[in-house]
């Protein structure tokens, strides 16, 4: 039997459909230890790269596999994610998460990065291309970015030991970055000084973003978690020019600005 309860709609709430954008870890191991590492490495210079951000946690490449899921929570809240939802387990992994007061969420989708043919313009040859660095890529966004709205603009240098990020659009610094220095953007760097210190352009995988000088002299330059750093000298024709780095076919490219 069903039974119609009548009575006016609640006038301290309202249950509507939300669409929430999450980060997305994609576990490959139940290696914690190395898990940790590997965040250290990638995010341990960089305390604000995550704001407090919700997270999926992908549980699929693992197979049937055992998780700390105590322990692994624990680590990844010291990187300002805030796990809310688990998907790709099996039913004791789901089970276990639930606990834990994880949600399931077998719909929610990964976007990974655009491949080359996606991409809107198609790179021309390049005269530099640097080797790609092998590296860590445990976080990886479950939605495409939304387009900048406005640049980060810093006037100031920036000295060894200081460093700034733009999230969610570009940076434009209109001083030195010193050597020691690190500028990190969601989208493209602009640097209208020399660049000595580190540059992290599409560091959410935006694999478009650019980094562009006046005076290219960097410890390290790195788009979409590609890399290179100043223990590969630089070609003679790049070293203190103009010049913009990018990727093609997930590898660095170095050019001068004006050939």
């Amino acid at each position: 039997m069903t039974v119609a309860i009548a009575g006016r709609a609640p006038a301290t709430f309202e249950i509507k459909s939300a669409n929430l954008p999450l980060v997305a870890l994609l576990l490959k191991s139940c290696d914690l230890d190395a898990l940790s590492r590997e965040l250290q490495d990638r995010f341990g210079d960089s305390p604000d790269f995550f704001d407090h951000d919700p997270l999926v946690i992908d549980l699929a490449p693992l197979g049937g596999a055992a998780v700390d899921f105590k322990a692994l929570l624990k680590l990844l809240k010291a990187y300002r994610v805030l796990p809310v939802a688990v998907k790709g387990g099996n039913e004791e992994q789901m089970r276990s998460a639930l606990q834990l007061g994880l949600a399931a969420a077998p719909e929610a989708a990964l976007t990974p990065a655009p491949s080359r043919r996606e991409r809107e313009e198609q790179p021309e040859p390049a005269p530099a291309v640097a080797q790609q660095a092998p590296r860590a890529e445990p976080v990886q966004a479950a939605a495409a970015a939304t387009p900048p709205a406005s640049a980060l603009v810093i006037d100031k240098p920036l000295r060894s030991g200081q460093q700034v990020y733009a999230r969610g659009r570009d940076l434009v610094v209109l001083s030195m970055v010193n050597a020691g220095a690190e500028v990190i953007a969601d989208g493209h760097i602009h640097v209208y000084a020399p660049l000595r210190g580190k540059a992290i352009a599409g560091a959410r995988g935006d694999a478009q973003a650019r980094i562009l000088t006046l005076c290219l002299e960097p410890e390290l330059v790195s788009i979409a978690g590609t890399y290179r750093t100043s223990e590969i000298p630089l070609p003679e024709a790049l070293r203190g020019k103009a010049a913009q780095v990018r990727l093609v076919d997930d590898k660095l490219v170095m050019e001068p600005l004006n050939p």
